[in-house]
């Protein structure tokens, strides 16, 4: 249900940019010989000529719909383009459009905060630049007014075609405009300025409504398409709304909305005037009665994100009628193809823009055989996300038998799946200067560290979250002297020559100021010095054994088994190795019973890149970590 959001202490101009009739742009731009000619997108199957997703002006005037087939639409138009959409997996492949849209993001973006709503659609709060023209250059003169902007459509101004322009200029530079107004005329020429810009860089037209809130921005930017735009004044949002039919609003689509009509006779907006804030509060709870009653006056308190990536990724497929799966086999082969798109969307989006998603979750529609008419849908399924295309693919499939043993309720009957989809969701930024845990106890330039992930890697631990990422405290200067055992494969050792003692007095001063970190060197840190002084005359491999170590390291670590073994033994006994001895540390030979007595946070981390193969070790080894290292030197 909808909620009702504080209103803000100072008038706001806000815009809400929709391109018009977007796919076919995209494709007229790809093939400008379907510039000005009939044309629609239609979806790839091919069943009647496919399903029209997007429809020219050009079609439209010859009574083409987007409710049409391409059948249809030819014998409506018999000139019609049709272009089918890409076809990636079995599917719809929107990477296309995707990528157009944020051509216009980029452009729009430059004037003030800006929210991408979809593939096709901006909100933009150009408050702080229609102050700041306000205060710099104010329009004042309507022979200087931009010529898009004097193309706008004023809500209240009288509807003369002849004169149109004459009133707008005039409307724009008034020296008798009350405050918000001459805002909405900055914004206006604002707007106006940005989608010619949009034209002149992309090849795109653009339709936009401005306005004080997104409410009133949304329902006004698509009255005057294609590429025009339209200014809501204060003064006119009474009339406006007056008129305006409740399914037209915004969250008033569904069930609200027959409600309304229903329960109240209410049919246009203009119509929630006649109720008190305690009747329709008495009705639809407090925050929902509150909701309705300020729409109806056009106030709106909800901000415009500063967001130009997408809150989630989704992938879906519907499968109507005859196409319906009724099989588990047929549902992983389509959640496999889907689960696939969705992982490299995800990998792509953490390589570009450093985001990780948390939550993986399962859609489906299902009906039962024997009950045509059942109300019970098949219900939504969400677990922790697994990066990697096989865990996304293990994890769908297992949410999907959750919901299907939920949705027939231990009925043995037939089902049917009309449509799947997933999503990732509950998506965050790495924060910059962050490392992973490794970054600790790897050489730089070792066999091992090349399997190490940094904050740009995929996260292994499916219930990642920001403790995963710990804040650098150091950096170790020590450089790696690579060698060649006698099988020809190379190795690392960090020699305690090239590590300076200043660094070594710099960390150990830092170490005790560490606070709130989940570095694991706060618990090591009692044993630091001791460490420091070991590496003047050992050396260390670490040879992490996750999904990315390399082959090198694994053959450098199965070759040094009998020496890491002989160490081992003289650390648990208490004895110090020979200077001679490279003293090494295997993670394979990690009792995971150790792992579990630390953190949470380390745990998980330290979880993703061990991935014991074996069962916990029924030797005990120590009760803490500490027993893997060597003591201090006296």
């Amino acid at each position: 249900m909808p909620v009702a959001r504080p209103e803000p202490q100072e008038p706001r101009v806000i815009a809400h940019v929709d391109m018009d009739c977007f796919y076919v742009q995209v494709e007229q731009r790809r093939n400008p010989a379907l510039r000005g000619q009939p044309t629609a997108v239609v979806q790839y199957n091919d069943w009647k000529g496919g399903g029209l997703i997007a429809v020219s002006y050009e079609a439209r005037s010859f009574g083409v719909k987007r409710s049409m087939r391409g059948d249809e639409a030819k014998r409506v138009c018999p000139g019609i383009n049709l272009v089918q959409v890409p076809v990636a997996r079995g599917k719809a492949d929107l990477n296309l459009y995707r990528s157009a849209g944020s051509e216009v993001v980029a452009i729009l973006a430059s004037k003030g905060k800006c929210e991408r709503a979809s593939i096709d659609e901006v909100y933009l709060d150009l408050t702080d630049a229609a102050k700041q023209m306000l205060l710099q250059s104010p329009p004042d003169s309507p022979e200087e007014i931009f010529m898009e902007a004097a193309k706008s459509n004023i809500l209240g101004l009288p509807s003369d075609a002849s004169e149109k322009e004459k009133n707008v200029r005039a409307w724009l530079c008034r020296p008798d405009a009350d405050y918000e107004d001459k805002l909405l005329a900055c914004g206006a020429i604002i707007v106006a300025q940005l989608r010619v810009r949009v034209l002149e860089e992309t090849q795109f037209t653009c339709s936009a409504g401005i306005a004080h809130n997104k409410m009133l921005a949304k329902l006004v930017s698509g009255m005057h398409k294609p590429a025009q735009q339209t200014v809501v004044p204060s003064s006119s949002v009474q009339d406006f709304l007056a008129s305006l039919p409740v399914k037209k609003m915004k969250q008033l689509g569904g069930k609200l909305g027959s409600s309304l009509q229903d329960d109240l006779g209410v049919e246009t907006i203009g119509d929630l005037l006649s109720f008190t804030e305690e009747k329709l509060q008495e009705q639809y709870g407090v925050n929902t009665g509150t909701w309705l009653w300020k729409i109806a006056r056009g106030i709106s308190g909800e901000e415009v994100e500063d967001r130009l990536l997408p809150k989630s990724h989704g992938c879906g497929k519907t499968f109507p009628g005859p196409k319906a799966l009724k099989n588990s086999a047929s549902v992983k082969g389509w959640l496999d193809q889907l689960c696939e798109e969705l992982s490299e969307r995800i990998q792509s989006d953490l390589n570009q823009n450093k985001r990780i998603a948390q939550t993986l979750t399962l859609h489906a529609r299902a009906s039962k055989a024997n009950e045509r008419d059942s109300t019970k849908k098949f219900p939504s399924k969400s677990c922790p996300l697994r990066y990697g295309t096989g865990k996304i693919q293990e994890d769908a499939m297992k949410l999907f038998e959750s919901g299907l043993h939920d949705f027939l309720e231990s009925q043995n009957t037939g089902w049917s799946i009309t449509s799947l989809s997933v999503t990732a969701s509950k998506i965050f930024d790495i924060p910059s200067g962050t490392s992973s845990i490794l970054r600790y106890i790897k050489g730089p330039s070792s066999a091992a560290s090349q399997a190490i992930p940094d904050s740009s890697s995929v996260p292994e631990d499916p219930s990642l979250d920001n403790n995963v990422y710990a804040t650098p405290i150091h950096e170790e200067k020590c450089e790696p002297s690579t060698s060649e055992n006698e099988d020809g494969e190379r190795y690392s050792d960090i020699s305690a020559k090239q590590c300076p003692t200043s660094e070594e007095k710099r960390i150990s001063k830092k170490l005790p100021e560490v606070k709130g970190t989940s570095s694991i060197l706060k618990f090591l840190s009692r044993g630091q010095s001791a460490l420091h002084e070991k590496r003047k005359s050992d050396g260390l491999i670490c040879s992490p054994q996750g999904p990315g170590s390399s082959s090198e390291a694994n053959k450098a670590e199965e070759h040094n088994v009998a020496a890491q073994r002989a160490d081992r033994s003289n650390i648990n006994s208490g004895t110090e190795p020979s200077a001679s001895n490279a003293w090494m540390f295997n993670v394979e030979d990690i009792d995971p019973a150790v792992v579990e007595e630390l953190p949470p946070e380390i745990q998980r981390e330290i979880q993703g890149w061990i991935r014991p193969s074996k069962q916990p070790s029924t030797k005990r080894r120590g009760s803490t970590i500490s027993s893997y290292f060597p003591p201090a030197r006296s």
